[in-house]
Order: structure tokens, then sequence, then C-alpha cells
């Protein structure tokens, strides 16, 4: 060990000189002499022990103890005798020198003093410690995963082929991807595979990095793959020619906390609501300012509430409107009978500001060519399944734009019951149901001038797990889950890009069995079988298809 010099705390120094003066003017009663000597002893044991442990030097010990003999000489009043009261003189005429008596309770007290603050300070400066870091680093935290997956995709033979206008019916669409209308001849232009059957490997990786500041304030920078086009997937798809990769910064926020029970955010921070895959993709990062609250109700229970505000985009004259989110969720998380069985239910409503479309002005389309983008509900931004209409002015034969013809205001409901000891092993059942209730279809029509009779503001989850949620080397869990989403229930650019190849407008089952092959090492599997709910055109008959079947093998580390 590398010995080290180091400062005791000051209490414990002043409990050591005081003992070294007692000591040094024990020789004034022979009957206190025996005490005072073994105090002393004990004095010198521990500071030999501190030489021997490295974390005092020799020459350090020396010097407090010629600091401990010179005071004694120099300030005899404060450790042997009042030099200012008249000198005793004893029967045989000799000046007598009284010495304080040291009880062994004070002395066990100094010793316990000075063991306490001395190990105190060596925990927190991590003394004798080879390779000891700097204290800064304790308030750093590393942490991340990555996962390989294979992915194979089985489309239907007899799903509607792309491009023969089946996808768009006037100026209406729900795939405006699969086939977009072009120019004033609206022929549909296919890019999109609806039919031939494929596979691809595709791997995440993402590391993040929080700093504690204090006690009440840290920030987190987090780095994964992905591309700042896909908002719900992080994924790098394999077979780019040995090409690097591009790496984003998928969260960047600090959070506060205010009080106990109070925590604010702002950034770009992971979701703070309480929800499923439904309504928000696992990995969606989230864009403004949140607050959280969690607060004891009850005996077994606790009640939280969240709120966020979240700029979707700023107006730009002439290129964009203002466009914004604000969630508000509040709940309950209650300990129910029969050991360990728990419930956690959370009411939410997501109002979205300024997202609908406005269908294009003539008079404005001559003054501003690119008048449409400003209502366009954008490709980089839209999987598909929503309710969408060319915003374009009658006439305007130039790119068509697509708007939302529906408002969305969510009201979400998300329930799970953790059944611990069910069938020996733990038991999750979720359930989540969204309803849009800024879906109106008299406001549809106002919008887009076009009736439309199909389409859905509903979608919901059931998902019933067996086995942890955590699992270590050897554990596993499985899980069955029906999932219907309407066309018009969520925002499609926000929900799951997986089922069904991302958006609404699907339904269908979906089973999972994970596997924990090492501690913090698993791999999976995961199958969807998805369908098309109403058509693509709306309105249309018969409806378009789009049947999926999508198997997924992942290996998953974290660290």
């Amino acid at each position: 060990m590398t010995s080290k010099t180091i400062l005791l705390p000051k209490a414990a120094v002043s409990l050591l000189l005081a003992a070294g003066l007692l000591s040094h003017g024990a020789m004034a009663q022979t009957a206190e002499r025996v005490e005072l000597e073994q105090l002393q002893a004990t004095t010198q044991a521990l500071l030999e022990a501190l030489v021997d442990s490295g974390l005092l030097t020799r020459d350090k010990v020396n010097a407090l103890i010629a600091a401990a003999k010179a005071k004694s000489k120099t300030a005899p009043a404060a450790a042997v005798v009042n030099a200012e009261a008249p000198a005793e003189v004893g029967k045989d005429g000799k000046k007598v020198v009284r010495v304080p008596y040291v009880t062994e309770a004070v002395k066990t007290e100094m010793r316990e003093q000075i063991k306490k603050e001395v190990l105190a300070q060596a925990k927190d400066e991590r003394w004798g410690e080879p390779g000891a870091t700097p204290e800064w680093t304790q308030r750093i935290k590393i942490d991340g995963d990555f996962r390989l997956r294979e992915e194979m995709v089985r489309l239907s033979s007899d799903n509607t082929a792309p491009g023969l206008g089946t996808f768009a019916k006037g100026d209406l669409t729900r795939a405006a991807d699969i086939a977009t209308n072009v120019g004033s001849n609206k022929v549909a232009t296919p890019n999109f595979n609806t039919q031939e059957d494929y596979e691809r490997q595709r791997l995440r990786a993402r590391i993040a990095v929080t700093a504690n500041v204090t006690d009440e304030v840290a920030t987190t920078l987090r780095l994964s793959t992905g591309n700042t086009t896909d908002r719900t997937s992080t994924n790098q798809t394999l077979g780019q020619s040995f090409n690097k990769y591009t790496v984003v910064v998928d969260q960047a926020y600090v959070t506060l906390k205010a009080t106990p029970q109070l925590t604010l955010s702002g950034g770009r921070m992971p979701n703070p609501f309480f929800s499923t895959d439904l309504v928000w993709a696992d990995d969606l990062g989230f864009e403004g300012f949140a607050a959280s609250l969690k607060k004891p109700l009850f005996t077994n229970g606790n009640g939280f509430l969240a709120a966020g505000y979240f700029p979707l985009a700023t107006d730009a004259p002439g290129t964009t409107n203002s466009r914004s989110l604000m969630g508000v969720q509040g709940g309950i998380d209650v300990k129910l009978p029969g050991g360990g069985n728990q419930l956690k239910l959370g009411v939410a409503l997501y109002d979205y500001r300024g997202i609908e479309g406005q269908k294009e002005d003539t008079l404005a389309l001559n003054a501003v060519p690119n008048y449409g983008a400003r209502n366009e509900y954008p490709a980089g931004f839209r999987q598909r399944g929503n309710t969408l209409f060319r915003v374009n002015a009658p006439g305007d034969t130039g790119t068509s734009y697509y708007g939302l013809a529906s408002s969305f205001r969510e009201l979400n409901l998300t329930a799970t019951l953790d059944l611990p000891n069910l069938l020996s092993k733990p038991v999750r059942v979720t359930a989540d149901y969204v309803k849009n209730i800024g879906f109106s279809r008299s406001d549809i029509k106002d919008r887009t001038g076009v009736s439309v009779d199909d389409g859905s503001d509903t979608g919901y989850l059931a998902k019933v797990q067996m086995g942890p949620n955590t699992l270590r080397r050897g554990d596993w869990n499985a899980s069955l889950a029906y999932r219907y989403l309407g066309s018009d229930a969520v925002l499609d650019a926000f929900t799951n890009s997986d089922f069904g190849l991302g958006g609404t407008n699907t339904k269908g089952l979906i089973f999972g069995v994970n596997y924990g092959l090492y501690n913090n090492t698993m791999v999976s599997a995961r199958w969807m079988s998805s369908n098309s709910i109403d058509s693509y055109a709306p309105g249309s008959q018969p409806n378009s298809k789009l049947a999926v079947d999508t198997l997924q093998l992942d290996l998953t580390t974290r660290y």
C-alpha cells in the first residue's frame, strides 16, 4: 500500500494534543500516573497504527508529539495548573502540582471520537485505496445496451399491389407512401413493397452518460445509432457495403428535483408518461418540458401526475405553422392484498395544436408557390394509416402535399396488474385503450370537402406476460397480446414502427419469448401477425389489403 500523508479532522487532532499534554504533566502524582501512562500508551498506539496503515508518515507523527510537548510547556495553565493562582505548598514544603483526573469514560469517549472522525474522513477521501479515482467520478453514471436483430418479413401474395390507384381515392389516402398521387392526372406511383417477402439484419447501440451535478440536479446525454428522419426507431440496417454508421443525439436533458416529490425535466428526454407502444413507440424521444409528481395518497398506494409541453414545429412564415403537443396524466399505484399484487392505473389526455391540414387558397398559391408545405403532414414525419387529404389548391399541378383530415386529442387509459405468485411464476396483465375525441366526421368534411364514412377513432391493447420482467441467467418470460389501432385513433407518426410495418389502421396478434442467456444478456423471439382494418383508399370498396407477418430474433446485452 502506498503511504499517504493526510490531515486529520480538527476534533481528532485536538483530542490527540490534549492526550499528549495530559500525559506530559502526569509526573506530579504517583496515584494517577499509571492511568495517564495508559492513556499516553493508547494515544501512541493509535499514532503507530496510523503510520503502519500508511495514513500518516513517521515525520507527521513526530511533529504532532513535538507540538503537544511544546504546547504543554508554553501553556501549562490550560492543561496542568492555573498559573495565575498562588502556588500550593505541601507539608514537606514542596510545590504541589495537581493534574485533572481523566476518568475511564472520558478516555473511552476520546478514543471513539477520534476513531469515528478518522474513519469518516478515510471513507470520504478513500485513503489507502490503490488506484482511487477522483471524487467527481463517483457522480458520473454510464449505462447502455446493444441489440443485434434478424428480421424476416412475410407479405401476403394477395395484398393489394401498389401504384394502381387503390391506395388513394380522389384527394384522400391513408398511405401516401405506398402510392403517391402526382400532378393533375393523379396517377399513383408505386414506392413501397406490399407483396414480396424480404429479410434484413439490424443493430441498435446506445450509450448514456448521466452526471449528478448535485443531489438535486442531473444531466443526461445519450448517443445511439439511427438517423434524423426516423423518429420511432434507432435501428441501423446492415448492408451498407462496410460503410460507417451515423451516430445521433438520442437524449439530452436536465432534471431538477425541486422537492422530494416533484421532478422537472427539460430537453430531449425519455417518455415521461406511463404508457404502452399503442400510443408511443418504445424508442421515441420527447422534446420539450415535463413535470412529474409522486405523492403517497393512502397506506398502500401512491398518486402520480405528469404533464408536459412539447413543440413539434415553430412558426416560419411561408414554410411551416406552429405545432405543439400538450399532455397531462394522473393515476395511482396501489399494493393489493395477496402478497405483492400491485395495480397501476393512469388516465391521460394528449392534445395536439395546429396539426390539422388546411386547403390551399388559390390566391395564396399565386403569391407563395410553396404555400401547401405549411399545412403538410410531412413524408418524413408520418408512417401510414391516418386519413390524409391533398391540400393543394384546385388547379395546382405541382408537387402533392398531404395534410391530416382529423384533429387529434387522444384520451388514453393504461393499466398494469402484477400478480407475482400466480401459477408459481409472476404474471403481468396490461390493458391500454385510446380514443381520439378530436375525431369528427363533420369537421373532416368541412376541412376536406369530402365525406368519410369509414375509418376509426379507437384503439386498444390487451397483453398477458408470464415470467419476471428482469431476466437473470436461466430466467424466461413469454407474452401474448392482441392489438387493434384504428386509422385515426392516434397520430401515426409516433406509434410502434414494427407492427404491420408501422403506423395505424392495423390489428392482430403478438407472441414473444425472452430467455436470460447470461446476466444482462438475453435472447428473444417475437412474432407479429397484422392485417389492415379499413381501406387505404378511404371509402373505397372492396378494401385494399395489407397483411404482414414479422419474425424478429434478438440478442440483447445491457450494461
